[in-house]
């Protein structure tokens, strides 16, 4: 399973992109709005950072300009991924997108029969929001395991991206279930490798080390 990074903090991404363990980037337009720099800076700069997808929202609510913004997006870098709203004009989008060889995020994903369409418009990503599904009293997983599997059953391409990714356990629970792609914030990722456990085994073997006196 890939492991993207949901941020638009450079420091951050730059930070956890040295561990060599992230596959990729998702921005939407409120990251990028708190992260005090121009758009095209941001996923620049981004884009140089990782070399796996970096997705970059479009604005437009009318497929036209969607398309148009879209096609400026993915001239920035060749890793850049058009990010485009599961909306009537957005899969019109998508659909146009695709056809031209452009890696197309279809986002904002609440149901199967949405994330149906969005493989029919040829999108490169589906991200249903498990974390908001939760949020409105349903099971954001259940979501995760209809189009996983789904998607096998037709040998669909478009690949599933778990979003809205609360805790470590949504993490666990999507990798289970098959998702491709998991996105989560810088809090979540670390999260994966702390473990009480880990802390206080390796302060015992240090402990036991000290006391033998003994060298590498």
């Amino acid at each position: 399973m890939m492991i993207f990074l949901d941020s638009a903090d450079i420091k951050e991404i730059e930070e956890l992109a040295t561990t060599g363990l992230i596959d990729g980037v998702t921005t939407n337009p409120s990251l990028a709005a708190a992260s005090g720099m121009s758009f095209s800076e941001l996923i620049t700069q981004i884009t140089k950072l990782v070399t796996g997808p970096v997705s970059a929202e479009v604005t437009a609510l009318d497929a036209p300009t969607m398309i148009a913004q879209g096609r400026k997006l993915a001239k920035i870098a060749s890793n850049v991924t058009v990010k485009v709203p599961l909306t009537f004009e957005g899969l019109k989008a998508c659909k146009v997108l695709a056809s031209e060889d452009i890696l197309v995020n279809v986002t904002l994903c609440f149901s199967l029969n949405q994330a149906i369409l969005a493989a029919k418009a040829g999108a490169t990503f589906i991200s249903p929001f498990v974390g908001r599904l939760d949020d409105c009293g349903a099971d954001g997983m259940n979501l995760i395991e209809d189009i996983v599997n789904t998607y096998e059953k037709y040998e669909i391409d478009t690949l599933v991206l778990a979003a809205s990714i609360r805790h470590s356990q949504h993490v666990y629970e999507a990798a289970r279930l098959g998702a491709d792609v998991v996105t989560i914030p810088g809090k979540v990722f670390r999260q994966l490798y702390n473990h009480p456990l880990t802390d206080s085994g390796l302060a015992a073997f240090m402990k036991d080390w000290q006391k033998s006196g003994l060298k590498i």
